[in-house]
């Protein structure tokens, strides 16, 4: 399929606007913020795609996806960017990278979104008195993050930096609010992907230097970014500056302070306990979360880990395995599956066939990228 169904611009008829009525085009400065009054006035049938989306029946977009294209039902050039977009971000998440990087690499020339096709102005005749790039940013964001999955860090990294200083510059363009608050939003996206790239290769001072940006960009006040540069100090070996940024979150906790703030608290505090591997009082912590928050998978988890390192696999395993069978749609990822896992393999002589039929319940209930190889059958 060649530039994914994108007509070619220049085979489009001239743009014939006059001066005068040129004063009345509309400038779009992001997809997301053009005329249209509902997601399937936006692009055929993209609220469908959007619970499809929701619910990760990945399978079912690319089958919507491969319909729509089959059947010529896509009219516009940007209805054939918001396909691509659904059917690169489902192949991602199917596990499926190279398949997902051949079809942007058939639509892109390098790296380039700003060549003619991607522009309203381009096609007068489908867009009358508009401009603007039409690339939806969840498409940047693949394009940035691919690389990461095929094992290409470094170019996954500078295609994020690159992201970052557009996104910048967006911000600076804009003058209403709501635009920027979504620059904002993005920018904090990034920010917190090229963290996590950062960390996962032990950069810690890279690390501290981003979160730094990112405080300037949500404020010295929030509790995530806070606990995040508390987590990274840490690892890192500074304790005592990890205990500052902690108690600085706890000391915004009032009477009335919700229940996510208060079991962030709970989960930092647990987190100094275990590095001084005093395991009981962390699983105090993370029983008080789970008292306040039935369905914090992180507390489970850990509170399993916990419990696990205390010798008490029993109660380990009954954590776990309670936490799949109450809220299975919440506790189902991967990292609390390969746990489970290891502590039947830790516990008992026959853990072979338990694995088997966790896995078989599994493949009922799992969306359809939930990795099934986490098992280890």
């Amino acid at each position: 399929m060649d530039t994914a169904g994108l007509p070619d611009p220049n085979s489009s008829q001239p743009d014939t606007t006059t001066a005068a009525s040129a004063d009345t085009t509309t400038a779009i400065d992001d997809p997301l913020n053009n005329p249209y009054t509902s997601l399937n006035a936006i692009c055929h049938e993209l609220s469908d795609l959007q619970d499809l989306a929701t619910r990760g029946a990945w399978k079912s977009i690319l089958d919507k996806v491969g319909h729509a294209r089959s059947l010529n039902l896509l009219t516009k050039p940007h209805e054939h960017l918001t396909y691509l977009t659904f059917n690169v971000l489902a192949l991602t998440k199917l596990r499926r990278p190279v398949d997902a990087n051949q079809e942007l690499e058939t639509l892109l020339d390098g790296e380039d979104f700003n060549t003619p096709q991607f522009y309203y102005q381009n096609y007068p005749n489908h867009y009358p008195n508009m401009k603007g790039n039409f690339v939806p940013f969840a498409l940047r964001w693949l394009h940035a993050y691919l690389p990461y999955s095929l094992a290409q860090r470094m170019k996954s990294l500078d295609r994020l930096y690159t992201l970052i200083d557009f996104i910048r510059s967006k911000k600076l363009k804009v003058s209403t609010n709501p635009s920027k608050d979504l620059w904002k939003r993005r920018e904090i996206l990034v920010l917190n992907t090229i963290i996590s790239h950062h960390l996962s290769q032990k950069d810690f001072k890279l690390c501290l230097g981003l979160l730094n940006e990112l405080i300037g960009i949500c404020g010295d006040d929030d509790p995530n970014v806070l606990s995040k540069l508390g987590y990274v100090k840490m690892q890192y070996g500074d304790v005592e500056g990890a205990k500052k940024a902690f108690s600085t979150v706890e000391g915004m906790i009032g009477s009335e302070s919700e229940v996510g703030l208060r079991n962030l608290v709970s989960r930092s505090k647990a987190l100094m306990y275990i590095v001084e591997k005093d395991y009981v009082s962390a699983v105090r912590e993370y029983e008080e979360c789970i008292e306040r928050d039935g369905m914090d998978m992180v507390a489970m988890n850990n509170k399993a880990l916990c419990l696990m390192y205390s010798r008490d696999l029993s109660d380990a395993i009954k954590v776990l395995e309670n936490a799949l069978e109450r809220v299975p749609t919440v506790a189902l990822n991967e990292s609390l599956v390969v746990n489970l896992c290891s502590m039947y393999e830790l516990a008992y002589v026959n853990h072979a066939d338990i694995k088997k039929t966790l896995n078989n319940w599994i493949a009922r209930v799992a969306p359809d990228d939930f990795d099934s190889s986490c098992t280890r059958t």
